[in-house]
């Protein structure tokens, strides 16, 4: 379960066939990250971290337990203040930025949430509406909650209720709602945590959808680096809370490199789908 919208929570029958959600119009851009410092005790201190992330495609953050990549994530997401540094995304700065028009522009989902499990599909999914309708959804919001349905194939499930659902399922729904938000920017901690290999693969073949088609800027955080090289464009590598490593999965995906990283021997093998980290 998760997080969810930034930053507020928030009948037509549907086939599971996908179809195309609306392109975003693209930020001019993107994600900049400089000399920012988490302090949580004078001797517990994340950063400083110094990186920048170009509008479109999908961008895996990778590192070890601690390294400090969930912490980053919210940070950028304003759900983390910081204590140095500074912050923009699509040229706002994150601590003078008026809410409603960042939460138009950058979507996120947390590992945890607290939504009531009652919520049916389709409720769920309204919810990224809010920054838009503040709750009073419009037909224009109807018809938009109901491309997002079909965009994650959920059409057949969109009554049912999310403790109805498998863990697979509901990740989708989530993933359906900050879609629905029409962010250019959507950041998803962890997203195929709890998942099986199956709906982690069908998980990541919707987010990489979801930047190709829709031309979102997606940043995730994964601890499976096989995931990251196989469906990400960047790959961010954090330890000991700054970052250490950043390029292309062809670039990153290297023993030396990822042993670097998570301080373990690592081989890669290239494979007709990519590089491959054995361990």
């Amino acid at each position: 379960m998760h997080d969810a919208v930034s930053p507020a929570p928030s009948s037509t029958p549907h086939t599971d066939s996908a179809v195309s959600a609306q392109p975003a119009a693209g930020p001019s851009s993107g994600i900049c990250v400089e000399g920012v410092v988490k302090r949580y005790r004078s001797d517990v201190v994340i950063g400083p971290f110094d990186l920048e992330i170009k509008p479109g495609g999908l961008t895996s953050l990778i590192g070890p337990n601690g390294a400090g990549k969930s912490t980053l994530l919210t940070m950028i997401g304003r759900l983390l203040p910081f204590d140095e540094g500074r912050i923009e995304v699509a040229g706002m700065d994150v601590t003078r930025a008026n809410s409603n028009r960042f939460a138009r522009t950058l979507a996120i989902l947390k590992q945890e949430n607290h939504f009531v499990t009652r919520l049916t599909v389709r409720q769920l999914v309204g919810f990224g509406r809010f920054p838009y309708s503040k709750g009073r959804l419009t037909p224009e919001d109807e018809e938009i909650i109901s491309r997002y349905i079909d965009f994650l194939q959920l059409g057949k499930l969109e009554d049912r209720y999310l403790d109805q659902l498998s863990g697979g399922q509901r990740q989708r729904a989530y993933v359906a709602m900050v879609l629905a938000q029409e962010t250019d920017f959507v950041l998803l901690d962890e997203p195929l945590n709890n998942l099986d290999i199956s709906h982690s693969v069908h998980m990541m073949r919707h987010l990489r959808r979801a930047a190709d088609e829709l031309g979102r800027t997606i940043v995730l955080v994964l601890h499976d680096i096989n995931f990251a090289s196989r469906y990400s464009d960047q790959i961010i590598a954090l330890r000991d809370g700054v970052v250490c490593d950043s390029g292309t999965p062809e670039e990153i995906m290297s023993p030396c490199r990822l042993s670097n990283v998570f301080d373990a021997d690592i081989d890669v093998v290239d494979t007709h789908r990519g590089r491959v980290a054995i361990y």
